[in-house]
């Protein structure tokens, strides 16, 4: 147990640095000015109404995948999942992998009622638990050759663009005004290509093209592993960064770049393997440099084990949350973080065959399993992992002010960034309104008529 505190003590040798940045960057970065103004019908200023100002949810999106929706073993369990998924987050990744997406050509699962695939609920059935609890569904990847379908796979260059084109062009009808953050390519870097196209100069660039064509309006997001976005020199001339670059001077429309955040070591190796990852200033630096390109950046899939149920190993899992979970936050071109497992004994296996995917729930030996790093054990009971979370989004980075409106029926405050209940409560008689502070507004200023 000793090698795992001893991670933590990495971020103990630069407390200073840390404080500075996360303590600074939270407060001028995630929050901003807001003016209430109280009137009657006729205009006129409404004096020493008590005022009680609720946030009710934030404008940075947490999120996590949401591969798991009714795919529980019993109906408690998948209740748990549920209720849990969105007593925490606001965005959940969805699985359009192309081939559980698509698996027989022609055949595509996107309904409710689709023949059951393992970790990849249909996209309505996700669709429709996200807009009924205000959750943002994000997509999860257009063209990511490492999941094409086998019915692909001998096709030539020709062939396999034109099905792409007819697979942007089908999801773009059904979900464009549905699905704002689309994931173009994913994990470019690793050299897991399935296809001919795989291999052509042009094949990042031709996908985004595409995807401009048929998401003019999404926000279009780059994704790769995290050896390639924070384990590299921290230099222009890293793999990552470099085909980023290349790529917008050939007129890509990237819109923001996301950054995998799995810490997939075995626990013996885990510090001599971690320690770059676990730098402040390192990560720091990395967000920095990737900010050169003037995009917004997304925390898009982060694993942070616990090798174990055992409590101290669950904390320490909880203390790195709360440490990388501040770090990004802070950043000021960071937009999202997005959680990967949400629940332990249901992880993606590497290369498995469909009978050893039907025996692995809950075996903890197996594949990403063994990483004990999702925020629920296998019983669906939380961690401190997932209160850590809880805490931060609720909590500590959450704003609820009592105040008294002035002469001049002014109100003032300073909170974070998000969606405002606000309670209004004069000569005996209380009112909700709803006002939005963003990062994005000029001024922020609210007339509110009672």
């Amino acid at each position: 147990m000793a090698d795992r505190r001893k991670i933590l003590e990495l971020f103990e040798t630069q407390k200073d640095f840390v404080k500075e940045k996360v303590d600074s960057g939270i407060e001028r970065y995630r929050k901003g000015n807001a003016k209430i103004f109280l009137k009657d019908n006729n205009g006129k200023a409404i004096a020493n109404a008590k005022i009680n100002v609720k946030q009710k949810s934030h404008e940075f999106r947490f999120g996590a995948n949401l591969f798991m929706l009714d795919e529980l073993e019993t109906p408690e369990k998948n209740q748990a999942y549920k209720d849990l998924f969105k007593g925490v987050f606001n965005m959940a990744t969805l699985p359009f992998y192309w081939d559980t997406l698509e698996p027989e050509k022609g055949s595509p699962r996107y309904l409710k009622d689709s023949v059951k695939v393992y970790r990849r609920p249909p996209i309505e059935l996700c669709l429709e638990y996200c807009n009924e609890h205000g959750i943002e569904p994000r997509e999860h990847a257009l063209a990511y050759e490492g999941f094409f379908p086998k019915w692909l796979y001998n096709a030539s260059v020709e062939e396999v663009k034109s099905e792409l084109e007819r697979r942007y062009q089908e999801i773009s009808s059904r979900y464009a005004d549905k699905i704002r953050t689309i994931e173009v390519t994913n994990e470019m870097a690793w050299d897991k290509g399935r296809t001919a196209f795989y291999d052509e100069p042009d094949y990042v660039y031709w996908c985004f093209k595409l995807a401009e064509k048929y998401f003019p309006f999404n926000q279009l997001v780059i994704n790769e592993t995290t050896e390639h976005c924070w384990k590299d020199k921290c230099r222009p001339t890293d793999k990552y960064y470099s085909y980023i670059e290349a790529n917008l001077l050939k007129g890509a429309k990237i819109d923001a770049i996301g950054m995998q955040y799995h810490l997939f070591y075995p626990k013996e190796k885990e510090y001599e393997l971690t320690r770059a990852h676990l730098n402040p200033e390192l990560i720091y630096k990395h967000m920095d440099m990737y900010s050169n390109f003037n995009k917004p950046l997304q925390i898009t899939e982060v694993t942070i084990p616990a090798y174990s149920w055992n409590s101290e190993d669950e904390e320490i899992q909880a203390e790195m949350i709360d440490k990388l979970y501040s770090l990004w936050f802070s950043h000021p071109n960071v937009e999202q973080i997005v959680y990967w497992n949400l629940v332990d004994g249901y992880a993606h296996l590497w290369d498995a065959t469909p009978e050893k995917i039907a025996m692995s729930q809950g075996d903890m030996t197996i594949g990403e399993n063994y990483f004990h790093g999702g925020l629920l054990r296998f019983d669906l009971s939380p961690k401190p992992a997932y209160f850590k979370i809880q805490e931060l989004i609720q909590k500590r980075w959450h704003t609820d002010i009592t105040s008294l409106s002035k002469e001049d029926g002014a109100v003032e405050f300073r909170g974070f960034y998000g969606s405002y209940d606000i309670e209004v409560i004069s000569n005996g008689k209380t009112y909700i309104k709803q006002i939005n502070l963003s990062k994005t507004n000029q001024t922020n200023e609210f007339e509110i008529i009672l």
